[in-house]
């Protein structure tokens, strides 16, 4: 054989082990980046469970929000009547001093 025809079959040769290893990679790749359908499902009732969470707590905020106001109209009422019965208690014992002293003025005089 001439240098030519050995030059020519080294170089198939370097391609087509080039060639392969390419093609072992490709496989390899594939092979730990396949997603199967079991992976699949499982991320579709993953990504479900997470939706059906983000409604429950926004429904706990809400119904926390609605309580949280429920708790302070009942708060500002609950003071209103106090002040309210303070008002009158303190009109109350102001009235019974005044009979007091009235009763005091009639007995001394």
């Amino acid at each position: 054989m001439n240098n030519r025809t050995e030059l020519i079959l080294i170089i198939a040769v370097i391609l087509f082990v080039t060639f392969l290893l390419g093609w072992f990679a490709h496989w390899l790749v594939n092979k730990f980046t396949r997603v199967s359908q079991g992976d699949l499902g499982e991320l579709d009732n993953m990504a479900q469970s997470l939706h059906e969470a983000e409604e429950t707590r926004d429904q706990a905020i809400t119904w926390a929000h609605q309580r949280e106001a429920e708790v302070t109209n009942q708060l500002t009422q609950t003071e209103a009547e106090l002040a309210a019965a303070m008002d009158g208690l303190r009109a109350a014992r102001q009235e019974a001093e005044e009979l007091r002293a009235w009763i005091e003025r009639q007995n001394q005089g």
